[in-house]
């Protein structure tokens, strides 16, 4: 073998080789021709967010706009009546006022207004508003009409749902103190804590408020 041949294909295998290095990375397709490499896109970060619960829509009884009668779910043939006395009661009839109308205030208290229904004659009357009054001695709290005053913490209860279906059911309390019905004394005021479980009450709706109420 002549030195200009062996140069020759010294000089060959250098250029394939340099030729390989260059073609690194693709990949030839059926005619040879390299194709360029294709990279896969990273998928795009998606964000969650946490789902907030659907807000409870306030009954139509508890707006402020219907008048409502009240009745104990224990009670037998009776209805929450303020007698013409001042003292919030039971009565079966028409006695005393008998359609009241819970109306909101701040921090999910309401005033109860009480009215008079059709059979009373003169129309409904004038609100009078369901108070507290605490005899300060053996006897429990108990329930009053006064002057309607949101300002009174004895006028400004919490009534809150216990029971759904077509009928809810509520229970009525002030300051921790639950209506419900005593064999003894009537509708009082008790603390759960010193007392069976609270009464349910079914506040029916009986149409608009009194205009003005």
């Amino acid at each position: 073998m002549s030195v200009n041949r062996w140069l020759a294909g010294a000089g060959l295998m250098v250029l394939a080789a340099a030729a390989g290095g260059c073609g690194a990375g693709t990949t030839p397709d059926a005619s040879g021709t390299p194709a360029p490499t294709s990279t896969a896109a990273a998928p795009a970060e998606t964000s969650t967010s946490p789902s907030t619960p659907a807000a409870t829509a306030t009954p139509a009884v508890l707006s402020g706009t219907r008048q409502v009668t009240i009745v104990r779910v224990d009670a037998f043939e009776s209805g929450v009546s303020l007698s013409d006395e001042g003292r919030l009661t039971e009565a079966v009839g028409d006695s005393g006022r008998q359609l009241f109308v819970p109306t909101p205030l701040d921090g999910g208290l309401y005033l109860i207004k009480a009215y008079y229904g059709s059979s009373h004659g003169s129309g409904p009357g004038e609100a009078v508003c369901w108070q507290v009054r605490n005899p300060r001695n053996t006897q429990p709290l108990s329930v009053e009409g006064a002057a309607c005053k949101q300002n009174e913490p004895g006028q400004q209860f919490e009534i809150t749902t216990t029971g759904g279906g077509d009928t809810p059911t509520f229970q009525i309390s002030n300051r921790g103190a639950l209506l419900r019905g005593s064999a003894q004394h009537g509708l009082i005021l008790e603390e759960l804590g010193d007392a069976p479980p609270a009464d349910g009450f079914r506040l029916v709706d009986n149409g608009p408020a009194p205009a003005g109420g």
